[in-house]
């Protein structure tokens, strides 16, 4: 049972499934439904597919600068307004972009989407967590991962249906009055206002020494470290989302083969979340992390070899999508592991910062290098190269910093 603060107990896991749902929701209405409006969008501004698609990149950098100052409002005030407001935002702009009609619009519609995003997505709903939560925030975060893992599977196919029988128009308006009537309401009426943390006074085994109050985390070598190689992790990440599809039909798959193997990638994830929940929910993040880091350029190298036979094909899915997912409860709970709850939401919101940045640039840097070297293999090496240096990166950081916390 996840342990809950005050305001909380009695209903933890009502809760979580409640922001589980609306993670779902923002997840399948602002992130993944957009690969499936592309060519109207660019249809409906005389914008190429490149231009339309540069839109979703500004809306990750707007995401990207948000990311802090949301997480410190968080902090300083609680996630129920500023989430709540992130969904009405989301799902106002999300009503209206079926109405523009130039690119100009078009970017600052996506870059207001990118706002609502910082406000909704996983950050701010990992620091909501960890003021409700004493101590279980690592495993209220996987649970919410496993809910938002299913965003794709739940939002890809309701959204395409919606297109079928009424237009992407409707299809967007529709997924914008999911914002303002489930998720908005959700928000505002179950999350908690700022709290002071909870008090635990049971024993606990003594704690690695941690830099004192913002000044001090910002002056952390650590700090800086981990931000590396999670940016340099989620460029990676980030480059092969856009690509893999192409990449496997260069190696000899059929569209369709190719589509199967990307579509084993998501259940891979929550696979690799359940198996952290159930198996490793006792072993300090950090050192889940340096697993899950290393598993990329393993997955990465394996695909470059495995040419268009199955059974190293899935293989690659199941190493490339575990790590993925459980990179996404390592960066949520190594800010609290590290440095507590008390500037959590800034500290996990800094982090996010170049995260984002990267996941808009990783398609275009993959795309730059596809040019320079037209093999896909040498793409693959490139990119399990960064993978590499991300995760010794990591692996020494906290190594580094465990030692300096003992001495």
């Amino acid at each position: 049972m996840v342990e809950a603060a005050s305001g909380a107990a009695g209903r933890p896991r009502f809760i979580v499934a409640a922001l589980g749902i609306t993670q779902i929701i923002s997840w399948g209405s602002l992130y993944y439904a957009f690969s499936l409006v592309i060519h109207a969008l660019a249809s409906a501004t005389q914008a190429s597919n490149a231009t339309t698609v540069g839109a979703f990149s500004v809306a990750l950098l707007a995401a990207g600068v948000a990311s802090a100052p949301v997480g410190a409002w968080i902090d300083r005030h609680g996630g129920r307004w500023i989430m709540a407001g992130g969904s009405v935002l989301g799902g106002a702009l999300l009503i209206a972009l079926p109405w523009v009609h130039s690119v100009a619009q078009l970017y600052l519609v996506w870059a207001g989407l990118g706002v609502a995003m910082a406000a909704t997505l996983y950050d701010p709903a990992f620091a909501v967590l960890g003021q409700l939560f004493r101590e279980h925030q690592r495993r209220a975060i996987t649970t919410l991962t496993l809910f938002g893992g299913f965003a794709s599977t739940v939002f890809w196919p309701l959204t395409q249906a919606l297109i079928d029988h009424h237009g992407w128009q409707m299809a967007l308006m529709v997924l914008g009055g999911l914002n303002l009537l489930v998720n908005a309401p959700v928000h505002a009426m179950l999350l908690p206002s700022r709290q002071a943390p909870p008090r635990d006074d049971s024993p606990k085994p003594p704690q690695p020494a941690r830099p004192s109050g913002l000044r001090g985390i910002w002056r952390d070598p650590a700090f800086y470290g981990l931000c590396a190689s999670f940016t340099v992790n989620a460029l990676v990440f980030s480059a092969m989302s856009v690509h893999l599809l192409s990449l496997l039909q260069t190696q000899g798959l059929s569209a369709s083969h190719a589509a199967w193997v990307g579509a084993l990638i998501g259940p891979m994830q929550v696979l690799g979340r359940s198996i952290e929940l159930v198996f490793l929910s006792k072993v300090h993040p950090s050192r889940i992390g340096v697993l899950a880091m290393w598993l990329l350029p393993a997955s990465l190298v394996l695909l470059a070899v495995a040419g268009a036979q199955w059974a190293p094909l899935v293989l690659f899915a199941l190493l490339y999508g575990c790590g993925n997912g459980v990179m996404t409860i390592v960066r949520g709970a190594i800010p609290a592991e590290l440095y507590g709850r008390e500037h959590y939401g800034a500290v996990n919101g800094a982090m996010a910062t170049p995260v984002l940045l990267a996941k808009a640039a990783g398609p275009l840097a993959a795309a730059m290098a596809l040019w320079l070297w037209p093999d896909p293999r040498d793409l693959l090496l490139l990119l399990a190269l960064a993978g590499t240096v991300s995760a010794a990166l990591f692996g020494y950081t906290v190594r580094r910093r465990a030692v300096l916390a003992a001495a």
